[in-house]
């Protein structure tokens, strides 16, 4: 069953009650292979790899010029909280496709491209590029959810979620407390 735009419009304010600052990895999910999913309990995050064992580098990406995989999408983060609201449970919202699940407002006010998220003992950034939702996302989860998400108040609060990259390798645990540090400029890879 797929919510309606009305129902996700209200469960909208307990998405708007995540933690500005300081929140919480939820949710780890690791991509094997394409449509599979393996829910984790601790992760590594490495700076060429992402998630290890995520398939992100052998994906590649229509935004690069020769396809391969984008350094600034090594890791898709969804907010936890929208991503239940969506799923309705915890078991549905990894279906989502994102590897990392905070509760944290994502929004683009609280969270521009360069702010630095430390989880566990890594570090990523908050990139530039878009995460938008797909077809996938919709037979996942309707076509409301879908224009929902890439509506101008979806796309301000980043419902579909971010893009990341590790910038600091480390170990991450479900249930890590993820801190927040203020924008500041990428440095090219």
């Amino acid at each position: 069953m797929h919510l309606t735009t009305e129902q996700i419009e209200a469960g909208l304010d307990e998405v708007r009650r995540s933690p500005a600052t300081e929140g919480r990895l939820s949710l780890i999910v690791r991509r094997p292979a394409v449509d599979e999913r393996e829910t984790l309990t601790e992760g590594l995050l490495a700076t060429d790899a992402g998630l290890v064992g995520d398939t992100w580098a052998v994906r590649g990406s229509s935004r690069t010029d020769d396809g391969s995989a984008h350094p600034d999408m090594q890791l898709n983060v969804i907010n936890a909280r929208f991503a239940r609201l969506i799923a309705g449970d915890e078991q549905r919202a990894a279906l989502a496709g994102d590897q990392l699940h905070l509760d944290l407002d994502l929004s683009e006010d609280n969270l521009p491209p360069g702010t630095l998220l430390h989880i566990g003992d890594a570090v990523i950034a908050v990139t530039e590029q878009p995460h938008t939702g797909c077809q996938k996302f919709s037979q996942r989860f309707g076509a409301d959810a879908l224009r929902f998400v890439n509506s101008p108040v979806g796309r301000q609060l980043r419902l579909r979620g971010l893009n990341a990259r590790v910038v600091v390798a480390g170990t991450i645990r479900q249930g890590d407390e993820v801190r927040t540090e203020r924008a500041r400029k990428l440095l090219p890879q």
